[in-house]
């Protein structure tokens, strides 16, 4: 059922217009409705639920415009005749160079068999420079290029190796810590060495000298 203009000055309610819907099939008359002073409860219930479905019809049309709109939002970046511009303008390039392919295709197919071998391609004098240093980078590249595939062919075993080298870090200390250990001794042994031979060379002295005095 459609709403209701809210800005018409008369609105005739529900009841009303059931009422003059009566009238106008026969089934009540004017009487009988001058004799009911008040309308019946049940017309103003029925007169709620109808400004209910009304209130609900307006609610799904807004949001059948809102899912419209949302849709046109979504879609303007595509149908925008700036972007099918530009969508048509690289099919075009697209078809031209395919169509040159096509109509060239038995020149491309020859020099396709055609060995590239004992041919130069021309380089300009600018280029010349840059020319070098890519082929000394590329000479340097094909040198290292079997020790670059040995380092990418043992990829997969690089976490094995990573840990076999914790391991061996880990035994290294403590050889490190065992080293540090004997030298400790050693420098202590050699240490009580010295002062063994520094006391046998005072008493020497010494009994050397009482003698000289006997």
């Amino acid at each position: 059922m459609a709403a209701c203009n809210p800005w018409d000055p008369i609105q005739p309610s529900a009841a009303g217009q059931m009422l003059a819907r009566c009238l106008s099939s026969g089934t009540v008359s004017q009487d009988t409705l001058d004799i009911c002073g008040k309308p019946a409860p049940c017309f103003v219930h029925f007169s709620e639920a109808e400004q209910i479905a009304d209130l609900r019809a307006e609610i799904n049309e807004l949001n059948l415009e809102i899912e419209i709109l949302q849709m046109k939002k979504d879609t303007a970046d595509i149908i925008h005749p700036f972007y099918l511009t530009q969508k048509c303008q690289a099919l075009q390039a697209m078809n031209r160079h395919l169509e040159a392919v096509l109509k060239d295709k038995r020149a491309l197919r020859q020099r396709l068999v055609k060995p590239l071998c004992q041919e130069s391609l021309p380089v300009e004098a600018v280029f010349h420079r840059y020319a070098v240093e890519l082929l000394a980078l590329a000479m340097s590249f094909i040198e290292k290029l079997e020790n670059h595939l040995a380092t990418v062919r043992s990829l997969p075993n690089l976490p094995l190796a990573i840990k076999n080298m914790d391991s061996a870090l880990a035994k290294m200390d403590l050889f490190v810590a065992d080293i540090e250990d004997l030298a400790n001794q050693i420098l202590e042994w050699r240490e009580k060495q010295k002062r063994i031979l520094d006391n046998s060379h005072l008493t020497a002295g010494s009994d050397t000298w009482f003698r000289s005095i006997q």
